[in-house]
């Protein structure tokens, strides 16, 4: 088969490809570098340099002909997009609509999207499931969620199939804190390089983590499986901050150095998914237990923040 990935030079994006590429796939990726990074890349995978927003968009999916889309291409800071909301809306919102148009008219056998779960649904008193009420804080979540309208609307237009993965808090190897940046990529960025790190608000705020390895196997299982729709993918466990510190002292047998800022506009405080949608019709779950992922991310940063 013939697969774009979107963003295919970034943290989970460039770990699709390698999964993609050893399944003897071929793959070309889009990326505008912007937070990928070249070193991603997988050599077996066909590259090119242009931007989701393009009307070069349009050239490479007429020439290439897929047959299977995973758009993961995205603006990810919530902070920017409180402070630039515009050029949020046009990458998220509008670059995804470009990617799914093109998907329609090139007759791409299926589209993958990658949404977010826990800033769509808003503070999460108990696990969200796929039918919880959709309450975005933030112009990012705004435009996550028109881009999964947009992909709906291409399923009745254009009989384009479809899945949507909501993630719930991807960690894992290749997170560098300045570019997809996740709380834990920060934290074990920082404690890697002997530096302070920010704990915003008192370190109660949850999340729900999931291991990068997991996240892709998601991907290949939706793309495999028949079944179209919502996905949530996470642990379906709420993990506070203070457990994330905890956890990385103990990974990292290093001390921990931090101060405390106010919270930041846009961003829930309690977000959990519940997955059980994804183990009935997907055939799967989440796998690795976050000590282990942590052990794991902490081994990746200490090797590569010199690099």
């Amino acid at each position: 088969m013939k697969i774009l990935v979107t963003g295919g030079a970034g943290f989970i994006g460039s770990n699709l490809v390698d999964g993609l590429v050893k399944l003897g796939h071929k793959v070309c990726v889009i990326d505008n570098l912007s937070t990928g990074k070249k070193a991603y890349l997988n050599p077996k995978a066909k590259f090119y340099k242009a931007d989701i927003c393009s009307p070069a968009i349009d050239k490479i999916f007429k020439k290439e002909k897929f047959d299977y889309v995973f758009h993961l291409a995205a603006q990810i800071d919530v902070r920017k997009s409180v402070a630039e909301p515009e050029f949020d809306n046009k990458v998220n919102a509008m670059g995804s609509y470009r990617v799914f148009k093109n998907s329609g008219l090139n007759k791409v056998k299926k589209v993958i999207f990658i949404s977010t779960g826990g800033a769509l649904y808003g503070d999460c008193l108990k696990p969200a499931t796929e039918e919880t009420l959709i309450q975005p804080v933030s112009p990012y979540a705004i435009h996550k969620y028109a881009a999964e309208r947009y992909l709906a609307m291409y399923g009745e237009l254009a009989g384009l199939k479809h899945v949507i993965l909501r993630l719930a808090n991807v960690y894992g190897p290749r997170q560098y804190s300045d570019g997809e940046c996740g709380v834990i990529g920060i934290f074990t960025y920082n404690i890697a390089k002997s530096r302070s790190s920010v704990l915003y608000g008192d370190g109660s705020k949850t999340r729900d983590f999931v291991y990068v390895a997991d996240a892709v196997a998601a991907c290949l299982k939706a793309m495999a499986s028949g079944a179209r729709g919502v996905f949530n993918i996470g642990n379906s466990k709420e993990i506070s901050m203070l457990q994330i510190i905890n956890a990385i002292k103990k990974a990292a047998g290093k001390k921990f150095v931090y101060k405390k800022e106010p919270d930041r506009p846009g961003e829930v405080q309690r977000s959990v998914l519940n997955s059980a949608k994804a183990g009935k019709v997907l055939g799967w779950r989440a796998k690795t237990k976050l000590e282990q992922g942590i052990k794991n991310t902490i081994a990746w940063a200490m090797e590569n923040t010199n690099k």
